[in-house]
């Protein structure tokens, strides 16, 4: 067994990464390390773990650093760099947060605000050629979730599209603010209201986004991006929208997205007619699309659902574990959705 450290059990994140390394055949889930929470008992912080599970988390001074096959770093953005300073060289790290996804300096400081800690390779396997770079890595930055769903949506048609064209409105679960968040202190104000937030082209998942697309395309692409938070917990629905620069079928689209996504485990494309669900995608690793063509604008609507947590975190980190250590990227991840 790889003995695992998570750093940030204690949050939503580090909370699925557990449930999901509980399971894993290969990777054993030791160390659960959580500052501000050490010494509490991790089933008093994550419900779905049985009272009977007597672990406790314990803190950063408590860690041998030599001693882990693994690091997942499940920590708020701009904590992950103070970290990885102190590890070995040679350490396998995969880092949920934002630290090391953006190659461009001067969109790192525009965006976060914060000193540029790098770049390293960036954790969406089905993109490109990242899965063979990700093999050849030891550190990896975990796409954020909202990237995750929507360059997913994007990438079969953007050498087709009209790069000034790209529109897209997701819709977000609470749980994508953290533990911490105010909107997750006052949910029962939430379960009645609905909103966006970060308008106008300032969300701190555009550059990321862009960084992908652009690759891609070969060329700058640049994308109007609106995020709304809705009264759910988990889950992310986006709607992206592009202009085609001829004319197509959607059967003809249709066969990009499968060309592009044969090789993918958890990319399901839809039948024709069906639409992507949060529901059905909770719990698992899965990203659903489904593609319609609004032929009075000459666009392309793509929908795609995923569950934040996990295909949107703690399971994209796992695939990207899986990887790293040469196991099948579907290892330990559910492809069925929560009963409930």
């Amino acid at each position: 067994m790889k003995k695992v450290a998570i750093l940030g059990a204690s949050g939503f994140a580090g909370g699925e990464l557990i449930r999901l390394l509980d399971g894993h055949p290969h990777f054993d889930p030791v160390w659960l390390i959580a500052n501000t929470a050490s010494g509490d008992e991790v089933s008093s912080w994550h419900s779905f773990l049985s009272g009977s599970d007597k672990r406790t988390f314990i803190s950063i001074d408590a860690l041998d650093l030599n001693e882990p096959d693994l690091f997942v770093l499940a920590l708020p953005h701009g904590e992950s760099a103070k970290i990885v300073a102190k590890l070995p060289e040679n350490a396998k790290v995969v880092d949920l947060g934002a630290d090391f996804r953006i190659e461009d300096k001067a969109k790192w400081e525009k965006y976060y605000s914060s000193e540029h800690a790098g770049s390293w390779t960036y954790g969406l396997p089905e993109l490109g050629t990242n899965t063979q770079k990700v093999i050849n890595s030891n550190k990896i930055a975990n796409p954020g979730c909202y990237a995750t769903a929507i360059a997913l949506s994007l990438a079969p048609i953007i050498e087709n599209a009209d790069l000034d064209s790209i529109s897209v409105v997701a819709n977000s679960g609470t749980s994508g603010a953290g533990r911490n968040s105010s909107v997750n202190a006052n949910i029962p104000a939430l379960d009645i209201d609905m909103y966006g937030y970060k308008v106008g082209g300032v969300h701190q998942h555009i550059p990321e986004i862009e960084q992908s697309l652009s690759k891609l395309a070969k060329k700058p692409v640049s994308i109007s991006f609106t995020p709304i938070l809705i009264p759910i917990f988990r889950g992310i629905l986006s709607v992206a929208t592009a202009k085609i620069s001829h004319s197509v079928t959607v059967e003809q689209v249709r066969k990009w997205y499968i060309n592009s996504y044969q090789n993918s485990n958890f990319v399901k494309l839809l039948d024709v007619g069906a639409q992507p669900s949060t529901k059905r995608v909770n719990g698992t690793n899965n990203c659903e699309i489904q593609i319609e063509i609004d032929k009075q604008t000459n666009s392309i609507i793509v929908t795609a659902a995923i569950d934040n947590l996990v295909k949107g975190a703690a399971g994209q980190a796992i695939q990207n574990a899986n990887l790293l250590f040469g196991y099948p990227e579907e290892l330990g991840l559910l492809d069925i959705g929560m009963p409930i």
